[in-house]
């Protein structure tokens, strides 16, 4: 009986014994803070969902303003509200919450030390988001990897290739290199080069090229065509020629024009040369007298 009393006088809660916490005060009072403490979540839950829809509705109603940041900072939004939602519950059970925010600082800086890797792409990440090199659907080529994009989140970019592979780079790859967009301007500026040989009616030649592309509805008139004699190889006389074109286009129509204008070439008897070569063999003695013979 003695050791039952001991234990009901035992300090185990804010300087009250067991005795004291089992009485039907102390009980409301605890019942008290754990309905606080759901109707704070609850609450906490439906701000922070409101709050993330209502910051990812500007980029819906603006279709100029980027999808991906504003999703981004509706993110940013929620946690921040959940956060705050779950220091209110701390305080409605008497938890010191300045010492707990001090504690999530040391272990945030320890966590940080021993993920530096990991950290640095949610950085680069940050960095992309915010000023926004490129977008979703956006044509890039970065470090060799060419392709769509098809996501953005803070540690990687996922990129569709020309043959449909899913690609994961890091952000801090992708931040750290060069970034080329192919779907930033909305033009862009085809270019081939066209030997044809060297007694060719060089006249001929350049008004064939310049018929055959220009008949093409996607080429583009302003800014003009650029087509002339650019370089003398050892076999032929090369037309470099630039033409602008609509960026959508630009891959298909490339590969269309190289294989229209040598048609056309052909047609107007424009010789295309291909290189040769002629070989000289010396002539010996033994050659020599079975001539004389």
């Amino acid at each position: 009986m003695e050791r039952l009393d001991s234990i009901m006088q035992t300090e185990i809660y804010d300087g009250k014994a067991l005795a004291d916490l089992v009485t039907l005060e102390f009980l409301a009072q605890v019942l008290g803070s754990v309905v606080a403490a759901a109707l704070i979540l609850i609450v906490g839950f439906l701000v922070a969902g409101w709050a993330k829809r209502r910051v990812v509705a500007i980029s819906d109603n603006h279709t100029r303003l980027d999808a991906t940041l504003f999703h981004f900072l509706g993110n940013l939004v929620r946690y921040a509200i959940l956060g705050f939602a779950v220091l209110f519950v701390l305080n409605t059970f008497g938890v010191k919450t300045t010492s707990i925010v001090a504690a999530i600082g040391a272990a945030g800086l320890a966590i940080g030390l021993a993920m530096q890797g990991a950290l640095s792409n949610v950085a680069a990440g940050v960095m992309i988001i915010l000023f926004r090199p490129f977008k979703l659907g956006d044509f890039i080529d970065v470090d060799g990897e060419m392709g769509t994009v098809k996501e953005i989140t803070l540690n990687n970019t996922v990129v569709a290739s020309l043959s449909n592979v899913k690609v994961i780079i890091p952000n801090a790859e992708v931040w750290g290199n060069t970034i080329s967009n192919y779907s930033e301007y909305p033009t862009r500026r085809a270019e081939w080069s066209f030997g044809v040989g060297y007694g060719a009616n060089l006249a001929l030649a350049e008004r064939t090229i310049h018929d055959t592309i220009m008949a093409d509805e996607r080429s583009m008139t302003t800014p003009e065509p650029f087509i002339q004699v650019n370089n003398l190889n050892d076999s032929s006389v090369d037309f470099l020629v630039r033409v602008w074109v609509s960026s959508a286009d630009y891959f298909q129509y490339q590969a269309d024009m190289k294989r229209k204008v040598k048609e056309a070439l052909d047609a107007a008897g424009v010789d295309i040369p291909f290189p040769t070569r002629t070989l000289v063999q010396p002539r010996n003695s033994q050659d020599e007298d079975l001539d004389a013979a």
